[in-house]
């Protein structure tokens, strides 16, 4: 059975930073790629960050790109998000997900979810 746990949110001052991480379980081989989402109330679900299985495709959405950096470590099957200079805007609960196969950044392609954790960013 796979099981993804995430941890680090928070609630942290505008410019702050966040390490969010994934621990993942139940997977018969490393062929999955992992993705980071957010939903605000009100919002659709959205990729942030994504990470193929070999970790060197990745993908970030332009609101996040040079402030957020996905990586994954493949001995402990963990994923990382490193959000730095943290806003406002970027307050959203923060689900980590996985799929086999190929990198992909819509959340319907996903198999498997996290519980979530809550990111908030005051102002």
């Amino acid at each position: 059975q796979v099981q993804l746990v995430e941890s680090g949110g928070g609630l942290v001052q505008a410019g702050g930073s966040l390490r969010l991480s994934c621990a993942v379980s139940g997977y018969s081989s490393g062929n999955y790629a992992m993705g980071w989402f957010r939903q605000a109330p009100g919002n659709e679900r959205e990729c942030v960050a994504a990470i193929s299985y070999s970790g060197v495709g990745t993908y970030y959405a332009d609101s996040v790109k040079g402030r957020f950096t996905i990586s994954r470590d493949g001995a402990e099957n963990k994923v990382y998000l490193q959000m730095n200079n943290l806003q406002p805007e970027d307050t959203a609960v923060y689900y980590c997900a996985a799929k086999t196969g190929p990198l992909r950044i819509h959340h319907r392609e996903y198999d498997d979810w996290g519980q979530g954790t809550q990111v908030t960013v005051s102002s």
